[in-house]
């Protein structure tokens, strides 16, 4: 028995006996190896035949790059394909995904050279497109992406105007004063609800931004501007855009910011006590987009279509700013490139107005 144990015993070890041995041409011993869990790296994970799985899958895909394009598609998709690749512009093949910059410009050079393409395995020829680039390219004609047109943001004439009021009563309003605060000036615009320029000027502050920032003298050349400005049904502020994290503009807004509130303090004391806000601020990035005038987070300059207004008064027998003829020959030279003082608060003023009556009435 002890005999008969131990030779039973030897053959399972070595296999070369018995029912357990290993017969001429059988798949060499595969070693087992071992993935490690990114999850947890004590457990292993057994991995065996992964370079006969790798070939498999390495053979497949060799086999699917080289069956023809032409074979993938029907007639009628072979058709489509060709008549956008041999027609369209490189304007228009900007537009098919895979297609931008280079790839187009490549197409229209070589369809130049060697004419029209024949059949979707030439489109292979073009640099920069290959077999799966180019399956990519035919799916995005068969198959266009849907375009999601663009809103255009409209502007909310109630989110512009603070204090919040009764858009009736702005509607009923015979005509309002806009007023800008500059750094050494004030100026104001008063117009009527037909867009008709009743007054337009400017007035120097000398102590603005000068000295130690006096209130006396703040206060001395505010209520020198307020005696000039007109009467009117409203007076639209205008609130600057500037961001109070800029530190380096702090004295500028802290100026504008104390004109603001000393023009509100003065003029507030023209309305009835008890009835509705007369004295409004007007958001500054609002006219500014009402104008095209934004350029990227900062508005810029509009003298230009301040001197299109004054140009349309004169030529048009409906312009959309109507001026007076002394304000034309008094202002023609002031908003150009060469002149000294372009008179940015005057436009600002301006536009701000016409904003005001062409946004309310949207």
């Amino acid at each position: 028995m002890w005999i008969a144990r131990r030779l039973f015993s030897s053959a399972l070890l070595r296999g070369h006996y018995g029912l357990l041995c290993r017969t001429t041409g059988c798949l060499p011993e595969v070693k087992p190896r071992y993935l490690q869990c990114t999850c947890c790296w004590r457990s292993r994970i057994t991995v065996a035949g992964f370079d006969a799985l790798n070939g498999v899958l390495s053979s497949d895909i060799c086999s699917d790059d080289k069956q023809s394009l032409d074979a993938v598609y029907t007639p009628e998709q072979r058709n489509v394909i060709l008549q956008l690749l041999n027609n369209a512009t490189e304007s228009e093949l900007a537009g098919v995904k895979l297609l931008r910059g280079r790839k187009s410009v490549n197409i229209v050079e070589y369809r130049s050279k060697h004419g029209p393409f024949k059949n979707l395995e030439s489109v292979t020829n073009v640099p920069l497109l290959k077999h799966k680039s180019a399956v990519i390219v035919f799916n995005s004609i068969l198959n266009p992406p849907e375009k999601k047109e663009k809103k255009k943001s409209k502007i909310h004439f109630a989110k512009y105007i603070r204090p919040e009021i009764d858009r009736e009563l702005l509607e009923d309003a015979d005509s309002i004063v806009s007023i800008i605060c500059g750094t050494n000036k004030v100026a104001w615009a008063h117009v009527d609800r037909g867009l008709t320029v009743l007054d337009w000027q400017g007035q120097e502050c000398s102590s603005f931004m000068t000295g130690t920032y006096m209130a006396s003298a703040y206060l001395a050349d505010i209520s020198a501007v307020v005696a000039h400005i007109p009467d009117a049904d409203f007076f639209i502020i205008e609130k600057p855009g500037i961001s109070v994290q800029n530190t380096t503009l702090f004295p500028v807004m802290a100026h504008l910011r104390t004109v603001e509130a000393m023009l509100f303090a003065l003029l507030t004391q023209r309305q009835e006590t008890g009835g509705p806000p007369r004295v409004l601020n007007m958001m500054r990035l609002a006219v500014g987009r009402h104008f095209d005038l934004i350029v990227g987070e900062s508005r810029t300059s509009g003298a230009k279509v301040v001197r299109q207004m004054m140009t349309e008064s004169v030529t048009k027998k409906a312009p959309r700013v109507v001026f007076p003829h002394d304000l034309l020959v008094k202002y023609r030279n002031a908003f150009h490139m060469g002149s000294r003082n372009r008179g940015e608060e005057l436009c600002d003023a301006l536009l701000q107005a016409v904003a005001f009556y062409e946004l309310l009435g949207k």
